[in-house]
């Protein structure tokens, strides 16, 4: 169940048999290699040299390793761009984006998909049958340092065949777009500019379709790579490995292309990329926040159906965040657990030996720089590999209760035209989960549209289109369902809905928005009644025939149940989301365990994972029969007991 990443490019040839015995006896089963070596094994055009990874493949096999072999897209060689200069990207402000890093490629360009189903095809054609290889990863990182979106030449002319596709005329597009304002009406497809570099704000039903236009190229071209590995590759699997906090593009139409997903977590720099404020960030900053890593593990379980991996775990400091500080002692190990006990089949750390040169000579591996000797956090992970060892095979990950709703296009459109400038999609869904963690509760992620048939609670914080296949979910929905502010707020295209938010949900919720509010930092509304808090950032302003369970300070309703719907009117705030989480959770029937804000529990078939994130022990509030772990759980510690009859 644990794995590393690996580059024998790096290394001295002589030292990869040794590397390969040390990761055995460490306890490391997979290794990912190859998605950074084009160069290598292209140095020039159709000038091949196979013979290191042939006997880099050998060795790692030989010694009992399973291999994931990368497609090496992610990095085109120097000579690739000199030739073929249009598949560089482009930033917003019409820039090109160059050689010199990676990632310096548009989807857009006609050139780089040919050069990139090239290139997958003579890999696959190669390695694709042999003995050690179990798995692939397509590309490394999509999104990755913002390159998503481009606004280039080659972008244009792809949007531009996109937008044919999928309106017909010019009179379909203008409707949708609403060009008639500001006489921005267009005659001819070729007509159609970039929506970049405007005066003011470019038209956001354009931005939208731009933005639904590169989501679609990301998966398209990751199925042109799947398509290639499994004629020349059966019975292998396929994943990618996507990251944390980057929703920029679809990644469950990404997920349908694959096998199982994989994402790459490192808990701790992504403290400093999330919204925080300054107090959460120093006290999380050598542990990361307790629900930054399970967050991404139960998304990503959600987009690989089911099967997910974390591809790379951060094994000790890492080297791109403004700070950057080593973990606490045992935090390798629990971030570990916490995988596995959120249903990760593989836990993979980057990577087996810190680089002591390049951009990423500070990110720290299960090795010293350059060096045959363990580092703190490979101490761990063979530490987390005796355990489970000593533990045996943990059973299967079971459908939680509740469901969250997450949706890449809410993020798109909240960004778009955020309103308020502190509206961010991301942080409102993260915000919900974290609550709802809080009591206890196990979460499912689950795409806009699929069936919540099963769930006890389902929770949609955000979802600002609801379109036909998700409203006839939530009708075909058992629970009870939570819907937040914002939800139905718009068409498909990007337009407010003729009966007024919430749209399609309406008649179920009982409400209709006639206002809404932007409240800036230090201004807030009271709620009180069953609930209490506050609204802060958002505040709507409804028209009700539901049942109101909390209002705002002049009585307007903030709460309001109508059968199993539930809306609340506005931006939680901390007290007010706990309060009104608990009261649909009970409503739900479900059983709430409340622990401390540094605890989190988790359960995986009949185990029950508890992980400390704090400075102070916890006491198990209850017997059991416990497998890893003291029933008092120390600060960085876990702690997994077998399931009884008082088991929440």
């Amino acid at each position: 169940m644990l794995g590393v990443c690996y580059y024998p490019e790096h290394w001295d040839e002589t030292r990869w048999a040794e590397d390969a015995r040390r990761m055995v006896e460490l306890g490391i089963s997979f290794v990912r290699i190859g998605e950074f070596a084009w160069s290598r094994l292209e140095p020039a055009r159709g000038e091949f040299d196979f013979g290191w990874l042939d006997r880099a493949m050998d060795v790692l096999a030989g010694a009992g390793l399973k291999i994931v072999l990368g497609t090496p897209t992610a990095t085109p060689p120097k000579w690739l761009v000199d030739e073929y200069p249009d598949i560089l990207p482009y930033d917003e402000q019409g820039k090109v984006r160059g050689f010199g890093s990676r990632r310096h490629y548009a989807f857009s360009s006609q050139t780089w998909w040919k050069e990139s189903a090239r290139i997958v095809e003579i890999v696959a054609e190669r390695y694709g049958r042999h003995p050690g290889l179990v798995g692939w990863q397509t590309d490394n990182e999509y999104g990755c340092h913002d390159t998503t979106l481009s606004w280039g030449a080659e972008d244009l002319k792809s949007f531009k065949r996109w937008l044919r596709l999928r309106y017909q005329s010019t009179d379909q597009l203008n409707e949708a777009w609403g060009t008639v304002f500001w006489s921005m009406e267009l005659n001819s497809f070729d007509e159609v500019a970039l929506p970049n570099l405007t005066v003011t704000e470019p038209n956001p039903a354009t931005r939208l379709d731009f933005w639904r236009f590169h989501s679609d190229q990301i998966a398209a071209y990751d199925r042109m790579q799947c398509d290639i590995i499994r004629k020349h590759s059966p019975e292998r699997w396929i994943t990618h490995n996507f990251m944390g906090f980057v929703s920029d593009f679809d990644h469950f139409k990404v997920g349908d292309n694959l096998d199982l997903a994989s994402w790459d977590s490192y808990p701790i720099g992504f403290v400093e990329k999330f919204p925080f404020s300054e107090e959460e960030r120093n006290r999380w900053a050598e542990t990361s926040h307790p629900d930054i890593a399970p967050y991404h593990h139960d998304l990503y379980r959600a987009v690989g159906k089911g099967r997910f991996w974390v591809m790379e775990q951060q094994p000790g400091p890492v080297n791109w965040a403004p700070w950057n500080p080593v973990p606490k002692p045992g935090m390798v190990r629990l971030w570990t657990w916490e995988a596995l006990a959120h249903g990760a089949d593989v836990v993979s750390y980057f990577r087996w030996r810190q680089a002591p040169f390049a951009q990423e000579q500070m990110h720290a591996g299960l090795n010293l720089p350059g060096l045959d000797e363990l580092s703190p956090g490979g101490i761990e992970a063979g530490q987390v590999a005796e355990e489970l060892k000593a533990l045996g095979p943990l059973p299967q990950t079971g459908k939680a209760s509740v469901a969250l709703v997450f949706d890449y296009q809410s993020y798109w459109t909240t960004m778009i035209q955020p309103q308020g400038k502190d509206f961010r999609y991301e942080e409102l869904c993260f915000r919900w989960y974290e609550g709802l963690r809080r009591l206890g509760l196990d979460i499912d992620f689950v795409r806009p549209g699929a069936s919540l048939e099963g769930y006890a609670l389902v929770v949609v914080p955000c979802m600002t289109e609801v379109d036909v296949a998700t409203e006839s979910a939530f009708k075909r929905a058992t629970g009870r369902i939570l819907v937040g502010a914002r939800t139905g707020s718009r068409d498909r295209n990007f337009a407010i809905p003729k009966n007024l938010p919430p749209g399609p949900l309406g008649e179920s919720t009982g409400n209709r928005v006639i206002q809404t509010a932007t409240l800036r930092p230090g201004l807030s509304d009271a709620v009180s009644g069953t609930v209490s808090g506050a609204g802060i950032r958002w505040r709507e302003y409804l028209q009700t025939s539901a049942d109101v369970l909390g209002r705002f300070s002049n009585g307007d309703p903030a709460l309001t149940e109508n059968g199993r719907m539930f809306y609340l009117a506005c931006w939680p705030d901390a007290a007010l989301l706990a309060n009104v989480l608990t009261l649909v959770a009970e409503k739900a029937g479900l059983q709430l365990f409340p622990v401390p804000d540094f605890i989190r529990i988790r359960r995986r078939g009949n185990l029950t994972f508890a992980f400390n994130y704090g400075t102070e022990d916890w006491v198990l509030p209850l017997e059991a029969d416990i497998v890893l772990g003291n029933r008092t759980l120390k600060p960085q510690g876990v702690l997994a007991w077998k399931m009884g009859d008082r088991q929440p």
